[in-house]
């Protein structure tokens, strides 16, 4: 079967190829190595007698980095002429280093609990390669170890620095990276750390990070012994390993890092490098609000608090350094991290020749969270793409070796928790905590690595937790023998400090010295917070830079005019589908999209929602305004109607039209991977930071959100109100019951209006929340500060005025937007240029211009919102006279409720006796049972109530079946005017 298989011959021919000439050639098999080469082979590729396939594997990594190479034209020899030539002649010395790069880590001394066996795989063993260490010959080292000054060594000698540079406390995974240069790096700058000493004052400089930290976790324990604090015990080398990132990455030029971490020690960095004022952190923990009377906010807990600083560091301008805030969802601010620096790097384009070296993500991580929060995951997987680089995270697990009470072994399926990097190529770093200077020197190397390659790269920073998951936890419950381990332990400090001491390094009673000093520190600045009279409030970390012209609580109308002359629109509507002569346009697009566009722009009427949309987009760019419009196949749209991208036939090329026109703004259209959770993530990061950007995320459809709902909760609906981090984030969700089926059809919008907190006039009489009366709005001009907006536009001229209104406020707040499958080229849900001339603005409810004719013959009053419109007012022309009496009214914003609005629409109709809402989504979905008790309050003055016609209740969004679909649609229809 064997010599029958072709593949199996390729195979092995491929072997040989590979391992046996280049040995047989330089002759390195000698006579008395061949018995062991052969046993070498056997031994491990048995397996292929029996599975032929096995023996492609180890050649694996060299066909995907070879042809990765050769497909990015960088396929070179890393060594010289003179190395190639002295590994050839020592290949087996090569493989054995190549061995300890490969399994080093294995035996390494990296967890300071001594609870991880080292393991000293047989591939570490000399005699394999046919290595003697008791010889006393030397072999020549250049090409195969860096060892400093030492270019030649016995294999004894080797053998010992090879266990200093890859088993002792630093461990390195480097091995699957497919780049043969940054292993080529990375080996180098690892063999080098053991030589690369600290200097007195970097030694000094650590010791007091690590010590300081320490004596604020002794401190906030004996005055607050009750408090969560999530303390840094075990691992204060955390301390040294951020400041270490920062004086790197800020010699190398970076201006700006942002910043996301969990909670453990959160606090302590807060307060010991971050110049949070411990004053400030007091008085949260003592439970005062950290927001000043006169801002509207509910605040956060102690482990969610973030900060902008700025750190003088010796470089050319200070280090910016921003601490995102971030919910208790572990991971979830992960993607909002890497958008917030996307978006810093873009204003770093003319001021850097690589706009990455601006600014720098950091992300802290939870060892038991980085296995198992697939956010995570997503995350890392946006690392690489065009339209989500940041040239690189520096990733830096603190790691307590559990989650909660969940041992490793239960907590993952890898035997690291940085194992995940290997999705990226991403170089993993193991290192002690108990060893603060090789966490100084690996965090050093990982920042010389993310600015030579632009790459991620995984720092895992192995300790321990002193404490339970919270101080007031007891962990011997679940993990006694762990937890008498670590409490027989010295703590870090006290270790280090010894040493410094044995040295000469620090006076002897530095140690006690330094805590003192601590102490008394934070014991002064707890006077302040004895009293409200003796606390004052720092100055409000809101709207400032480049928010400055932003307020809180809006100042001008809810819908500014948005509208624009027709000749300035016409422009940009052309604009939008010109190209020049060498991008060959796929002819249909040209007739359906290009000259079809052109064509309704030549009579003025006839718009359809992409053209208002392209109206809006365009209009925004010359006005000096950015848009970034992200998800899933957004350029071409889901539904082909967009078509910002246009692709050349003969290179596929995408042309972008807008980015051609001469505009000041620019816009950047990203088709993303598929992944809702980190995308939309980073989009609301990108958001926060610069109001002149209009982001833009649209769901493939509508209800492929609840992936990313935790974003949602806890970010897009909350930030400001938490975090007073405003945000103008726009969510397009195709929405509509197609018969798609239950997963394609609705957006889900009952969710979305119940996280609005707008006011609710029905569940108070008639008396407005008490900040609305403080500042003197009302709700009848839509100023009311609320968390977010929901709309459902029935119109491309809505559309194109709500995109507009986003921008032209001096607020932000998070947009939803309902958005159309099949009226996207509904004959008549068009527009004219009329609609959108100046004058002209967004409206939160449509009346019946039928209706008005004679409003007094209005016996009912139908409210709607979206589609369902359309059907209700053929079947009102099919009805003729019985459907005379019947208004249609259309409530484009759902959330903030257009009180006043709905109310003027009400009073056309004086002899309304019967007053009704209809929707296509079933009756414990969609608007309903937010409308409801909104509109009965504006009815509360009449004996009426507001009826419901639609489906009823389901325990999916729709029917599968096409038929019933059919007869659904319907009976809703023909059920309108009998019910």
């Amino acid at each position: 079967a064997l010599h029958n298989s072709s593949s199996y011959c390729f195979d092995l021919a491929f072997f040989c190829l590979i391992y046996l000439a280049p040995c047989i050639h330089f002759g390195s098999v000698r006579s008395r190595n061949s018995p062991y080469m052969w046993r070498l082979i056997s031994r491990r590729h048995v397996p292929l007698v029996h599975r032929p396939s096995v023996l492609v594997q180890p050649l694996v990594r060299f066909n995907v980095s070879t042809l990765r190479s050769f497909s990015s034209g960088a396929a070179r020899s890393t060594f010289t002429q003179e190395e190639i030539k002295n590994r050839s002649a020592n290949s087996n010395l090569v493989r054995l280093v190549s061995a300890y790069q490969k399994y080093g880590h294995l035996a390494a001394d990296i967890d300071p609990l001594g609870r991880t066996p080292r393991v000293r795989m047989a591939e570490l063993d000399p005699a394999q390669y046919g290595l003697d260490p008791s010889s006393s010959s030397s072999v020549s080292l250049q090409g195969i170890l860096n060892a400093g000054k030492t270019s030649s060594a016995t294999v004894a000698d080797v053998i010992k620095q090879l266990d200093t540079m890859y088993c002792n406390k630093v461990g390195a995974q480097i091995s699957h990276i497919e780049d043969e240069a940054e292993i080529k790096w990375l080996a180098q700058r690892l063999e080098a750390l053991p030589r690369d000493g600290l200097s007195k004052e970097d030694r000094v400089n650590t010791f007091n990070l690590i010590t300081r930290s320490e004596a604020f976790d002794h401190f906030m324990q004996k005055r607050f012994t009750a408090v969560k604090r999530y303390g840094l015990e075990g691992n204060e080398s955390m301390m040294p390993a951020l400041d270490a990132i920062f004086k790197s990455s800020s010699a190398h030029g970076t201006e700006e890092v942002v910043l996301g971490m969990p909670h453990r020690g959160r606090l302590n960095l807060l307060v010991g490098m971050l110049n949070y004022r411990a004053r400030d952190l007091l008085w949260k923990v003592k439970g005062n609000s950290e927001l000043p009377s006169g801002i509207l906010g509910i605040g956060d807990v102690l482990s969610h608090i973030g900060q902008s600083t700025d750190l003088p560091l010796g470089g050319k301008k200070d280090l910016h350094v921003t601490l995102l805030q971030n919910p208790s969802h572990l991971e979830a601010v992960d993607p909002v991290v890497l958008g917030k620096t996307r978006a810093k790097q873009e204003t770093h384009r003319e001021s850097h020749q690589d706009r990455h070296d601006g600014s720098l993500c950091v992300m802290l991580h939870g060892d038991a969270a980085m296995t198992g929060q697939g956010v995570v995951t997503e995350t890392l997987a946006l690392s690489r793409l065009p339209g989500f680089t940041t040239g690189g995270t520096i990733h830096l697990i603190v790691n307590n070796q559990i989650g909660f009470t969940t041992t490793p072994v239960n907590g993952r399926s890898t035997k690291y928790s940085g194992d995940v990097g290997k999705l990226i190529s991403a170089p993993i770093i193991h290192v002690n905590s108990d060893s603060p200077e090789d966490v100084v020197k690996v965090c050093r190397l990982a920042a010389d690595y993310r600015h030579q390659f632009k790459k991620d790269i995984i720092i895992d920073l192995i300790g321990y937790r002193r404490h339970g998951h919270n101080e007031v936890d007891e962990p011997a419950f679940t993990q006694p023998g762990m937890y008498t381990n670590i409490r027989a332990k010295q703590t870090i400090a006290t270790v280090y400090g010894k040493a410094l001491e044995a040295e000469g390094v620090i006076p002897a009673g530095e140690k006690e010295r330094v805590a003192q000093a601590e102490h008394a520190r934070l014991d002064e600045e707890m006077k302040h917070t004895l009293s409200a009279e003796t606390y004052k409030y720092p100055p409000v970390d809101q709207l400032q830079g480049k928010w400055a012209d932003m307020r809180q609580v809006p100042l001008v109308p809810s819908s500014p005019d948005t509208g624009l002359q027709a000749e300035a629109l016409k422009e940009i509507g052309l604009a939008s589908v010109k190209y020049p002569e060498s991008v060959d346009v796929h002819q249909r697009l040209q007739r359906t999209h290009c000259q079809a566009r052109r064509e309704r722009l030549d009579k003025g009427t006839g718009l359809d929602w992409a053209t208002a949309e392209a109206l809006a987009v365009g209009s925004l760019l010359k006005e000096n305004f950015n848009v970034r419009i992200s998800g899933q196949d957004v350029g071409r749209g889901t539904f082909s109607q967009r078509h910002y991208e246009l692709h050349s036939a003969n290179n596929e090329k995408p042309y972008l039209p807008f980015n051609n026109m001469g505009a000041a703004g620019r816009l950047e259209m990203v088709n993303s991977n598929l992944s809702e959770f980190a995308v939309l993530g980073f989009e609301y990061g990108y958001s926060l930071e610069d109001p002149r950007n209009l982001v833009i995320w649209e769901a493939q459809f509508g209800d492929f959100a609840n992936g990313a709902q935790i974003i949602i909760d806890q970010f897009l609906c909350s930030g400001e109100a938490k975090w007073l981090r405003q945000s103008g984030m726009v969510m397009l969700l195709p929405h509509g019951y197609d018969g798609a089926g239950p997963e394609h059809s609705s957006s889900r919008i009952e969710r979305f209006l119940q996280l609005c907190d707008g006011p609710d006039l029905s569940c108070s009489s008639t008396t407005l929340p008490t900040h609305f009366n403080n500042t003197g709005l009302t709700p009848s001009t839509g100023n009311m500060n609320p968390n977010m907006y929901v709309i459902n536009p029935s119109t491309p001229a809505n559309y194109y005025h709500a995109l507009r209104r986003q921008m032209h406020r001096n607020f932000r707040k998070p947009l939803v937007v309902i958005s159309p499958k099949l009226i996207l080229r509904h004959p008549t849900a068009v527009s004219s240029l009329a609609e959108m001339a100046p004058g002209t603005s967004f409206q939160p409810v449509i009346g019946d211009a039928v209706a008005d004719q004679n409003p007094a013959q209005i016996t009912r009053v139908v409210f709607c919102s979206g589609k369902i419109y359309y059907d209700l007012f053929e079947e009102r022309k099919k009805a003729g006279e019985a459907g005379s009496n019947t208004a249609l009214i259309r409530l484009e914003e759902l959330s903030p409720f257009p009180y006043d609005l709905v109310q003027k629409e009400m009073h056309k109709y004086t002899n309304a006796s019967r007053f009704d809402w209809v929707q296509e989504e079933q009756h414990n979905a969609g608007a309903w049972f937010y409308v409801e008790p909104r509109i009965n309050y504006l009815l509360q003055s009449s004996s009426h109530k507001i009826n419901y016609i639609g489906r009823p209740p389901l325990a999916a969004c729709a029917i599968g079946v096409g038929s019933w679909h059919k007869k659904e649609v319907e009976l809703l229809t023909k059920s309108f005017f009998k019910a």
